[in-house]
């Protein structure tokens, strides 16, 4: 059994809304073989808790305009680590300092990746946020 289609079109729309909220390291795994609650999770990371929220609104902004809406959120006060549920796919958005801690793709390390389909605009865009700092 691998990802379905649809939940690989809203892993990309959200990974997508991540990155123009310049997200780091965003990374999808197919995670339908290993676990029998979700297909995808999607992850990326953030320098602060402040943008970690910003590409949390991000997601859900653009999530929503395909009347997408999580079933459960959890971390978004402590903005250190949020998840999304939206059933078959799950949405982590860590701060680095956390994402580095509990490094989830070592703990999923079996699980194909997914090809987001980002292209090279999202790399210029987190160097280029890189060099601003």
């Amino acid at each position: 059994m691998t990802a379905s289609d649809s939940s690989i079109t809203i892993a990309r729309t959200a990974a997508k809304a991540a990155a123009d909220k310049i997200a780091q390291d965003i990374v999808a795994l197919d995670v339908s073989e290993r676990l029998a609650l979700a297909d995808v999770f999607l992850i990326a990371s953030a320098p602060s808790e402040r943008q970690v929220n910003a590409i949390v609104d991000g997601i859900e902004e653009e999530l929503a305009k395909q009347d997408l809406r999580p079933v459960r959120r959890e971390g978004r006060s402590g903005g250190r680590w949020v998840l999304l549920d939206y059933s078959d796919i799950v949405i982590h958005v860590q701060h680095e300092e956390d994402r580095v801690f509990y490094a989830l793709e070592r703990l999923w390390k079996d699980c194909p990746v997914v090809d987001l389909q980002l292209g090279d605009d999202a790399s210029a865009k987190a160097a280029a946020a890189s060099e601003g700092e």
